[in-house]
């Protein structure tokens, strides 16, 4: 059985506390490897690695922490198929789709690597007599990542590839489920050139997020995972001084007017809803018709679609989708479209008996789709996270645009119209993080920035872009004076530019 160990000061650290947690193959249902969980001491070491590495690291010139961010998207371009094929294994989504994940994470490394640019402050010269004023942003030091099983790549990248090219040193917890990758990604920031120490990945489950939330030396965490948990990170952190982002779950609506192109809408629900098996926080697993006619004709067209669709294993270039990340995860699926069904809702496509044929034991589960969904319904309000869509009627555009306004998430929503008029006043007046004009699944490039309203994100500042960059850094502000001739006289009156 392979273990997965720790990777701390650019290096395999074995664990000591004897507790593991399994790694599946999705495919088969089998376990193939297990991660070893750290102990608070263990992490203790990580962080004081992790401390000592950063002062030298932030003393490095931008530029040259930029080259390292360059070097590093070079090597995961090197290494794209086996990382993918390594993350299918344990997380289950499609080869296509893992090396999207890998890709949208390089995106934001890219970003990183215009650090020199964006860490320029902003300077007045002659603010006063003599004076000038200017500022700075500088790291903050340790910073922590939490990150979840649905993307083992791409959120990691877009926690520390900024984090550390501002200047921190950086201590990542990947899920259990699929944490190989994340240590690769670690192995590749030291091939790149980064100082041992300055990425550090230690595995664990929830006494390993507690003590970094309450590490004394760990300055700032981010975290993406359920809304429960991310408000527990949220208070838990904060109360111990630290500053956190913590990102949520998801309830995302697709609102569909009656001019809108069909044809292409169901090809864009169709992605947006069962792409990784519904395994997305921006997937779209809600759509709102406006009209009976546009509801009527969406609904026979997709189940058309469904009809279509071939899920498989991870490594059928045909398939659109894999299995599910665990067992577990497969019946929560599987008990929520039960309470959809017991709610009154029309189950008109039933995924759940879905087997495939050579893997019965993996972890399959066909795509679904309700008609007829309430929005006081259970499996409404909260989110399901796996591949079944939900028809919910609106008989006019107000009714549609009150939905995912309402709802207690707001992570993202998408109208698909034709009509320009309609599509700017939805976005301005929707309650809704981000937004999708004919884009079913609105992920922000890396330069703009990603986060959700409500229970959907907890914190002030949001994922990537420059409001990343304001995240990782503090801003340090100088007032200077430089007099001629002999000291005057000290003023005991606060300073004014009059």
């Amino acid at each position: 059985m392979r273990d997965i160990a720790h990777f701390v000061n650019g290096q395999t650290l074995t664990g000591a506390s004897g507790r593991f947690g399994d790694v599946f193959n999705p495919n088969t249902g089998e376990v193939q490897a297990r991660v070893q969980f750290a102990t608070d001491a263990e992490l203790d070491a990580a962080v004081q690695v992790a401390a000592k590495a950063q002062i030298g690291w932030a003393a490095t010139n931008p530029q040259r922490r930029a080259r390292v961010m360059f070097e590093f998207k070079r090597l995961i371009e090197r290494d794209m198929n086996s990382l993918a094929e390594i993350l299918s294994s344990e997380h289950g989504k499609v080869i296509a789709d893992s090396k999207g994940d890998i890709q949208r994470g390089l995106e934001v490394i890219e970003f990183a690597c215009g650090i020199p640019h964006i860490l320029k402050g902003e300077y007045t010269e002659g603010a006063g007599p003599g004076i000038d004023v200017y500022s700075m942003r500088q790291p903050l030091g340790v910073c922590a990542g939490i990150t979840p099983f649905n993307f083992p790549a791409m959120i990691p990248m877009w926690m520390f590839g900024i984090s550390i090219a501002v200047g921190n040193s950086f201590i990542l917890k990947p899920s259990e489920k699929d944490p190989t990758v994340p240590v690769k990604l670690a192995e590749l920031m030291m091939e790149a050139g980064a100082p041992p120490g300055v990425l550090n990945v230690i595995h664990g489950d929830k006494s390993a997020v507690d003590a970094i939330l309450s590490h004394p030396l760990i300055r700032a965490v981010s975290f993406v995972g359920s809304s429960d948990i991310a408000s527990y990170v949220y208070q838990t952190g904060t109360a111990h001084g630290k500053r956190v982002q913590a990102m949520g779950g998801a309830k995302n609506h697709g609102i569909v007017l009656p001019d809108a192109d069909m044809d292409q809408v169901v090809k864009d629900l169709s992605g947006a809803a069962f792409g990784s098996a519904g395994e997305r926080c921006m997937a779209l697993p809600v759509v709102v018709p406006v009209g009976k006619k546009t509801a009527d004709e969406l609904r026979e067209r997709m189940v058309a679609e469904i009809g279509t669709l071939k899920v498989g294993v991870s490594t059928d270039l045909d398939a659109h989708y894999g299995p599910v990340v665990s067992a577990a995860h497969r019946d929560k699926i599987a008990d929520y479209i039960r309470i959809g069904q017991e709610e009154g809702a029309e189950l008109v496509v039933d995924g759940r008996d879905f087997q495939l044929q050579g893997f019965e034991k993996g972890f399959f589960i066909g795509p679904s789709l309700f008609d007829g969904v309430k929005k006081g319904m259970k499996t409404y309000q909260e989110e399901i996270f796996g591949p079944v869509l939900q028809i919910v009627r609106a008989d006019s555009f107000e009714e549609a645009v009150a939905l995912p306004s309402e709802h207690q998430y707001g992570n993202g929503v998408a109208i698909f119209t034709r009509n320009g008029r309609a599509a700017r006043e939805f976005a301005a007046s929707v309650n809704v993080g981000m937004v999708g004009i004919n884009v079913p699944i609105p992920v922000p490039v890396a330069y703009h920035t990603f986060g959700g309203w409500k229970r959907s994100a907890f914190g002030d500042t949001n994922q990537h872009g420059v409001e990343g960059v304001k995240f990782y850094t503090k801003v340090k502000t100088v007032t200077a004076r430089w007099p001629e001739g002999e000291a005057g006289d000290s003023s005991f009156v606060i300073p004014t530019m009059k």
